[in-house]
């Protein structure tokens, strides 16, 4: 099983990648699609850290004195 600290380099690895992606020969309608999951992904990540957000601050709650 892969460790937290695996699972972000592999993540930070799989960003880089997709950043150095050369965009010139893509068409638009690939420009718009790879836009469109982008933000999808992007959303992901909000709702998630949303989530967390909340679960540390009902946490914060519980322990306050």
């Amino acid at each position: 099983m892969a460790s937290d600290d695996d699972v972000a380099k592999t993540t930070q690895a799989l960003l880089r990648e997709a950043l150095a992606v050369d965009l010139d020969a893509y068409s638009i309608e690939d420009l718009e699609d790879r836009i469109g999951v982008l933000k999808a992904e992007i959303a992901r990540c909000e709702a998630l850290m949303a989530r967390k957000g909340e679960m540390r601050a009902a946490a914060d709650s519980v322990f306050k004195f």
